[in-house]
């Protein structure tokens, strides 16, 4: 999400200084790579790089491809395929043994369904969405659509003039794509043309609502603002709660614990994290909390003792949380890291927080037996 709101920045400071710009997608990878389907990176005229489509094995070579778009104004399709050795001869060594394809696109400002407006769009919306990319993996070299189409939950931001038994077909797979959370490639031969479709799952940035300002926050919120997480704070302390001590956190609400919940708008991708050392203050949050729709997580700092006696106090008020409930609520707070201090117990928040979101068990990666990224392949070919 990170490198997304960065290449957006990048976007609009290049759109604003008129510079032209291509935007790099990878579109699919065979085999093992640094990044997976999704990676971007946007190049501008003068060489500047924003985000990245590898470890920096790349980035040069992707630079002079992004360049050639540039000045051409047609999007280009590059396989980049650690077994051939002429890759390695062009300084090209991705040390992973996989195979890469990088669609670069020249960014038109004046086109409001570019690529860079699709996402923008995605983001300002705060939803889910699908974005569809088409290539063609046997003609690189042929004209193709690029991305073309936008899904959100509710409706189709934009489409591509294709016919209607076409647009119904990708209409459909972004459906799946919304239902399942997952993203896929499938093929289709689309008036003797052979295009492969990247429905790419977005969801937007985390939102994480941290009930506290005490000095214990302030690392908390600057790892969550290095992932690109949307940081709200919530204290009833004007001293403590402001700007000039928070200036990563995107929203600071100086208020009772009562009126938060007019202020902030939960969703699935909200988080939250209470850390006020103020058990009454996080006690009526809390309270809130679990009178909205299941949070996905709220995390409790502070001894087990203390969320038992919290959770007691609520059920003599007649709150009782639901099973779903308990299994979003994490107190104490963090994974065992054996932290110690603000900063490493900020670290242990995120990494759980990270790990709830991602649905991983946040085990060394050296013990898993299989591929670390999981991916759906290429479906069949259907005849469009």
């Amino acid at each position: 999400m990170k490198e997304i709101l960065d290449i957006i920045d990048a976007y609009q400071k290049a759109k604003a200084a008129n510079k032209k710009m291509a935007l790099a997608t990878v579109v699919d990878v065979e085999g093992s790579s640094y990044r997976r389907a999704g990676a971007r990176m946007l190049v501008t005229e003068d060489g500047q790089l924003t985000g990245a489509i590898s470890g920096g094995c790349l980035e040069g070579d992707a630079l002079r491809k992004a360049l050639l778009v540039i000045n051409q104004q047609h999007n280009k399709l590059v396989t980049y395929d650690t077994n051939d050795e002429d890759d390695a001869k062009f300084g090209v060594q991705l040390g992973c043994n996989g195979v890469v394809h990088i669609l670069f696109e020249p960014i038109e400002p004046e086109n409001p369904l570019h690529p860079l407006n699709l996402l923008e769009e995605l983001f300002t919306k705060r939803q889910e969405g699908v974005l569809i990319t088409l290539f063609s993996l046997a003609h690189p070299q042929d004209p193709v659509p690029g991305t073309s189409v936008l899904i959100l939950a509710d409706t189709v931001v934009s489409e591509y003039a294709f016919n209607e038994d076409f647009n119904e077909e990708l209409f459909t797979e972004a459906s799946h794509a919304l239902v399942n959370k997952k993203s896929f490639t499938k093929e289709y031969l689309f008036e003797q043309q052979l295009l492969t479709a990247f429905v790419e799952f977005i969801r937007p940035p985390v939102s994480l609502l941290i009930a506290g300002a005490g000095n214990d926050v302030l690392p908390v919120v600057g790892m969550a603002n290095l992932l690109g997480w949307e940081v709200t704070l919530l204290d009833g302390r004007p001293t403590h709660a402001n700007s000039l001590r928070f200036p990563l956190a995107n929203r600071i609400l100086v208020a009772k614990p009562e009126d938060w919940q007019n202020l902030v708008e939960i969703d699935e991708q909200t988080v939250v994290v209470l850390m006020t050392h103020n058990y009454n203050y996080d006690l009526a949050v809390l309270k809130h909390l679990l009178k909205q729709p299941a949070c996905t997580y709220i995390g409790s700092l502070g001894p087990k003792k203390k969320l038992e006696r919290m959770l007691g106090d609520l059920k003599t008020a007649g709150l009782v949380p639901t099973a779903q409930q308990m299994n979003s609520i994490y107190g104490p707070v963090g994974l065992d890291l054996g932290a110690e201090t603000a900063e490493e117990i900020a670290l242990s928040i995120v990494a759980e927080i990270k790990k709830v979101l991602a649905g991983k068990s946040a085990g060394s990666l050296r013990e898993k037996q299989d591929a670390i990224h999981h991916t759906s392949g290429t479906t069949a070919v259907i005849d469009i």
